[in-house]
């Protein structure tokens, strides 16, 4: 299976290597190395890796604990291919081909673009901030095919792209369309023995880009989303 493994370590020359080392050791076939961040001596990174169905995952998190310095933040399943460069724009053009679809191909989409589980465009009553504790009642305009149903939405309000974690371990990633209050919600399941990650700063900003764009490509489009069927009578 396809894993996606998230980890911490010092930003020095060699402790990579020792990470990659121990991931082929462990079983791991590594596919794609994605940096995340480079802070403050540390760097965050995602190795994408093929793993052998059978083998026991604890073996991997123990080999990559006995590196130090070396934090393992998530491991979990991810969906789809690993994301190479172009993808956005690709999925973007997709959006401006077939405006009518847009906001179902962009909700289907970004799941594998994040390496997430499942995706909703979330509605948000337009009046949310006169309500009591500014809070709105989010329903379901479309969501992806992995989604559970109904699905667990988190509290979207206020209005701004940001990552939350649940009580129950499940993240989540939030961006607002600026449009018609609605909202792309993107989650990734908490499952043992597996633990995910949460959605890191470079996802939410990519995940807000995508919908700015779609945003401005689709207009008046996104008002239509969420709103009931028009009834012809004959």
């Amino acid at each position: 299976m396809l894993l996606r493994v998230r980890v911490t370590l010092p930003d020095r020359p060699g402790t990579l290597g020792q990470v990659a080392r121990t991931l082929g050791v462990s079983g791991a076939d590594i596919v794609q190395v994605v940096v995340l961040e480079r802070l403050g001596g540390r760097a965050v990174d995602d190795f994408t890796v093929v793993w052998p169905g059978a083998a026991r995952v604890e073996r991997l998190l123990a080999g990559l604990a006995a590196i130090p310095g070396v934090r393992v933040d998530g491991v979990w399943r991810a969906i789809g291919a690993p994301t190479t460069t172009g993808q956005d724009a690709e999925l973007l053009a997709q959006v401006a081909a077939n405006p009518t679809d847009g906001v179902a191909t962009l909700v289907d989409a970004v799941p594998g673009l994040l390496a997430a589980d499942w995706a909703v465009a979330a509605v948000v009553p337009l009046d949310w901030a006169a309500r009591s504790g500014g809070a709105g009642a989010a329903t379901v305009g479309y969501a992806s095919w992995r989604a559970p149903v109904p699905p667990r939405l988190p509290e979207v309000t206020p209005l701004r792209a940001r990552a939350m974690t649940a009580p129950d371990g499940q993240h989540y990633a939030v961006a607002p369309f600026g449009r018609a209050g609605l909202v792309l919600v993107v989650a990734r399941e908490h499952t043992e023995p597996l633990a995910a990650a949460a959605f890191h700063a470079t996802e939410v900003d990519r995940l807000a880009q995508l919908v700015r764009a779609g945003a401005v490509i689709l207009g008046d489009r996104l008002d239509l989303v969420g709103a009931p069927p028009v009834t012809t009578i004959t």
